[in-house]
């Protein structure tokens, strides 16, 4: 319980609680794992990154790109265990 369901690829508590300090949608960390490029991460994680349209504001800067970082480990399909979010 308290994990988003979608397909294979799950939500960690942790990173449903950080989604919106850091300004990514579950949606987002949804589509970076399932189209996203994957990269090797620490301790034998796995890393997805998929780069966004973003054309807004966040903390007070107009930036035109928000990348998507989601960090997840293989459990029954990819458990997302946080997200990282860069704008530019």
């Amino acid at each position: 319980m308290g994990y988003l369901m979608s397909g294979d690829i799950r939500l960690h508590p942790h990173c449903r609680d950080r989604l919106a300090e850091r300004g990514a949608t579950e949606e987002e960390v949804i589509a970076t794992v399932q189209e996203g490029e994957k990269f090797s991460a620490k301790f034998g994680r796995a890393g997805f990154r998929r780069n966004f349209q973003f054309g807004g504001e966040w903390r007070g800067k107009e930036f035109a790109t928000k990348q998507v970082e989601a960090i997840a480990v293989e459990e029954r399909g990819w458990l997302v265990i946080t997200v990282i979010v860069r704008f530019f």
